[in-house]
């Protein structure tokens, strides 16, 4: 909304009489896709119920405004989409991260049974809700992370991290 702006229209008439208003509809609650599509504040949260099922409906800008990492990988591993947080956590931009098989040469210190073999392992039972206490090691000093796997109901695979 421009410097000044009302939340109001100005207009020269009069305002509307009980009459001259439509008869009020009860209000309704917003589901998770209508507030992830109408700019409201994100609902996303790291700990909040079906954060994973919500991803696949928020929009980029809103992925990117939450307080810790989310990506998305396809079921090779490839990123497909690499947040701000993630990227200030790395040390990788999302230019570097997009395209590129994340567990070889995104975050190879994922490259290992316990992560990225609980990620093949969902993709394969095309299932995955996985969440874990994890050391990042590339790129930066050893850092403490909490980690939450999850594959939605479309199918997209998502990391989801945040500093300990």
């Amino acid at each position: 909304m421009p410097d000044g702006a009302s939340d109001r229209e100005s207009t020269d008439s009069p305002p509307a009489g009980p009459a001259d208003r439509p008869e009020a509809s009860p209000p309704r609650s917003k589901s998770t896709s209508d507030a992830l599509h109408s700019g409201d504040e994100s609902p996303l949260s790291f700990q909040g119920e079906n954060v994973g099922e919500q991803l696949q409906y928020a929009s980029d800008e809103t992925l990117n405004e939450v307080d810790f990492g989310i990506v998305k990988l396809d079921d090779e591993g490839i990123v497909q989409f690499f947040n701000q947080y993630e990227s200030e956590l790395s040390g990788v931009t999302p230019e570097e991260a997009e395209g590129r098989s994340f567990f070889t040469e995104v975050a190879p210190c994922t490259n290992n049974r316990l992560f990225r073999g609980r990620f093949r392992k969902g993709v394969r039972r095309d299932e995955l809700d996985e969440t874990l206490t994890y050391t990042y090691t590339y790129r930066m000093r050893p850092t403490l992370v909490d980690v939450h796997l999850y594959r939605d109901s479309s199918g997209n695979n998502w990391i989801m991290a945040k500093e300990y």
